[in-house]
């Protein structure tokens, strides 16, 4: 089966340098005073960074600068002044500032830009000034083809966000989710991706199932899901770049809640053979099936840590849904969620430090996360129904599903990791299990 995507993804090709000849300013990058611009990223009081973007001069150039401003104002970590402000006060991307100007308005730090274009190729060029300590933070050009000008502002975004907080960006990846239209009786869900922002939102199937669990290969090319069908579930790995769809075999016929190892080579699931719920996980190259939990309880939703050596799981074996983690061969298991409620739905963060989850509790759903031995329990968002957390490529945001009352449609959340900065995701449908992929290439 083959479905012609409606997007661009596949033909993306970006390049990146650090125009050191380009731009005459540059050597200001080794003088910043690293020490003043850096915004606090902890999980205590931050005071967002007051920082203008001007409009870009050039083809897109306003278009690309919106796009930069609602990133960067997204993230909860800055404050995009109103470029109505800053009449009178836009230099050419090759011209210092006056840093006395832009400090009358209170602003921090200023990104300056310009595109051009030859033929269908777009290239774009900007400069982050540091206001008070009057220098240059960075200065860097991205280049494209002209239909991909979204992503080339994801990526200057992302180079702010990296400078100004030491931490990586998160802008230039995407969003898989469900997609569900029609009567809460009748719903047709169909696999959908979206950029991370959510724009660009394209069909990667066609609604003849339903569709459950997707989740990205850690090359970001892949997507593998659950289909509900009439001859029941099934797994499948869809590739993005060409369409390309594999149903995964020999599994049985109740097969659900499908992960990637971090090679991509293997698969991790729950599999429920003769009434007994199970993690279990398939080798894609060799065909090899292997069983890591056998036990009279319900074990799934599995997840592998990032360096694949452990597995973390939810099992009602204590008597209630938990938490657990155990070694990749499925050795050592241990609970890790002690708190009240029922836990499901773990997963890992991208660095291994922390385990999002989901929690039934007083009569509500909780989106947390806790440290990966279990201890630092933390909520951060609860309603009627929230449910599968994933973490942003930085690891400082999470994507969840969320419906806020009986009846209501499934909406798409983010929330950072201090529980700060809770935000819906506009994408005119209704939207529910989102996975955040990788960075893309």
């Amino acid at each position: 089966m083959k479905i012609k995507l409606g997007s661009l993804f596949s033909q993306l090709t970006i390049f990146m340098w650090v125009a050191l000849s380009l731009l005459p300013f540059s050597s200001a990058l080794a003088q910043a005073p690293a020490q003043r611009m850096v915004v606090d990223v902890t999980e205590g009081h931050r005071r967002p960074m007051p920082i203008a973007i001007a409009d870009f001069a050039g083809p897109n150039g306003a278009n690309i600068a919106q796009v930069v401003r609602e990133d960067l104002e997204r993230s909860g970590l800055f404050t995009v002044q109103n470029p109505q402000s800053f009449a009178g006060r836009i230099p050419d991307v090759n011209v210092t500032p006056r840093f006395t100007d832009w400090r009358a308005i209170s602003t921090e730090a200023l990104v300056i830009g310009r595109g051009s274009q030859t033929e269908e190729r777009l290239r774009v060029e900007f400069r982050l000034w540091d206001i008070y300590g009057q220098s240059q933070l960075l200065g860097l050009e991205f280049s494209s083809s002209d239909v991909n000008w979204r992503r080339i502002a994801h990526k200057v975004a992302d180079a702010i966000y990296g400078r100004l907080t030491g931490k990586t960006g998160m802008f230039d990846s995407r969003v898989i989710f469900v997609s569900e239209t029609g009567p809460r009786t009748n719903r047709i869900k169909r696999l959908a991706v979206m950029d991370q922002d959510g724009a660009n939102p394209s069909f990667l199937t066609d609604g003849d199932e339903q569709i459950l669990n997707p989740r990205f290969s850690t090359s970001g090319q892949q997507v593998v899901y659950t289909s509900l069908g009439q001859r029941g579930l099934k797994l499948w790995v869809l590739d993005i770049p060409t369409g390309r769809r594999e149903a995964v075999t020999g599994l049985g016929n109740m097969v659900f809640a499908p992960r990637f190892s971090r090679d991509g080579q293997s698969l991790i699931f729950s599999s429920d053979r003769d009434g007994n719920t199970d993690i279990m996980t398939k080798n894609l190259r060799t065909g090899q099936v292997r069983r890591l939990t056998d036990n009279p309880a319900i074990d799934t939703s599995p997840d592998f840590s990032p360096d694949s050596s452990r597995v973390v799981f939810t099992s009602d074996r204590s008597g209630n849904p938990q938490i657990y983690k155990m070694n990749a061969q499925g050795t050592g298991v241990a609970r890790i969620s002690f708190g009240s409620g029922r836990y499901s739905t773990p997963v890992w963060s991208p660095d291994g430090t922390m385990v999002a989850f989901t929690k039934q509790a007083g009569g509500q759903f909780h989106i947390g996360v806790m440290n990966s031995d279990g201890s630092n329990e933390r909520i951060l968002a609860s309603s009627y129904l929230v449910e599968g957390p994933s973490f942003a490529p930085n690891g400082r945001v999470i994507v969840f599903q969320r419906e806020e009352g009986p009846g209501a449609s499934p909406s798409i959340w983010t929330v950072d990791v201090s529980g700060a900065n809770l935000r819906k995701v506009s994408i005119g449908v209704s939207g529910s299990d989102p996975a955040w992929s990788p960075m893309l290439e």
